[in-house]
């Protein structure tokens, strides 16, 4: 089982961007020593009370020239606001500074503010995607190509660099809808999953539905799931408990506000649907989300619900999400990430 920490370099109330980027790195360099799989970096714009992670792949280039072992993931680069070619330079660039260890993975967020701010037209975010990573995969594995399509338009293109990795780094979607997941599956792709909206005992519906999918396309095994999920590990269950339900609460209150207010916003699906989701969010208690949503506990008590959700959805690993919310401190996240690795992730090797 693939273990990772999802990361938004947070920058929370307080804090300079200096600041966040310091121990943002310090973070890094840690899960590197511990022995951690992977560092996932997420991609966010135009929060400044939240995050400064608005570059991934800039960040995963200096992540690269910082370490020589753990794997640098994006989660997820936002493929409707990319030019094709360019954000394939670059990430072949990253792969190559990397040394093979770039994990591409790619999504459309679920939110238009970043869209409207763009400039680009949420409706459209489904066929863009496709769009930017088809050009993507064929500009990383073909000497040359030309390509006509709604948004793009290339005559024997020549990609330089070529990705560090063959054919190309691998490549993970984020899966949301029950569409989503169908699609993803015939493509043949492994998904991220995530319990920002729903619940932990929500998913395994989906993740079948995604597997029959894959199937039925004929691809080998089973296709790979792996779930985003915000984790915390404390050395006491009253610890566990107490430090970071402050930063949980304020996260799925922020969340649940921005859903509500994004049910209004063109190119929206599901209107009614995202509005009453949106306002449940922000009347959850912290008993429903440590029961539906986060992962919390000493090392065992964490240990057993991985083991759980390992068996019941078939995970092939996790984005430990250790500091949902932006505001748990500094020291309490490296602490958690110690725990993690050192106490959890061992018996996952045995």
């Amino acid at each position: 089982m693939e273990f990772g920490m999802f990361h938004e370099f947070q920058c929370p109330p307080g804090h300079t961007e200096q600041q966040a980027f310091t121990e943002s790195f310090e973070q890094v360099e840690a899960a590197e020593q511990l022995g951690l799989d992977a560092m996932w970096l997420a991609e966010l714009h135009m929060l400044p009370r939240r995050s400064v992670l608005s570059a991934p792949l800039a960040i995963a280039s200096a992540i690269a020239a910082r370490t020589r072992r753990i794997k640098i993931g994006i989660a997820v680069q936002v493929l409707p606001l990319c030019h094709p070619l360019r954000i394939a330079e670059e990430a072949a660039t990253v792969d190559h500074i990397s040394r093979g260890r770039l994990i591409f993975g790619v999504g459309r967020s679920g939110f238009p503010r970043t869209y409207e701010a763009y400039g680009v037209s949420y409706g459209e975010s489904r066929e863009r995607f496709h769009e930017v990573l088809e050009v993507v995969k064929r500009a990383w594995t073909e000497p040359s190509f030309s390509y006509q399509g709604k948004y793009y338009s290339f005559d024997k293109v020549h990609l330089v660099p070529k990705p560090y990795q063959k054919p190309h780094p691998p490549i993970r979607v984020a899966a949301t809808s029950t569409d989503t997941f169908a699609a993803i599956g015939q493509l043949g792709y492994p998904i991220f999953v995530a319990v920002r909206l729903g619940t932990l005992s929500e998913l395994a519906p989906s993740i079948n539905i995604y597997r029959q999918a894959y199937r039925a396309a004929g691809h080998p095994g089973e296709g790979q799931v792996f779930l985003r999920v915000p984790v915390y590990v404390a050395e006491t269950p009253e610890q566990a408990h107490a430090e970071p339900e402050e930063s949980i609460m304020s996260f799925y209150r922020f969340l649940g506000n921005m859903l509500e207010k994004s049910a209004a916003s063109a190119g929206v699906r599901a209107i009614e649907q995202r509005a009453e989701r949106g306002q449940r969010l922000q009347t959850i208690t912290y008993e429903d989300a440590l029961r539906d949503k986060v992962i919390a506990g000493t090392p065992a008590v964490v240990a057993e619900r991985l083991d759980q959700l390992r068996a019941e959805l078939g995970l092939n690993g996790i984005l430990a999400e250790l500091n949902c919310g932006s505001l748990i401190p500094h020291a309490k996240v490296m602490k958690s990430l110690e725990l993690l690795c050192e106490k959890v992730m061992p018996l996952f090797r045995q």
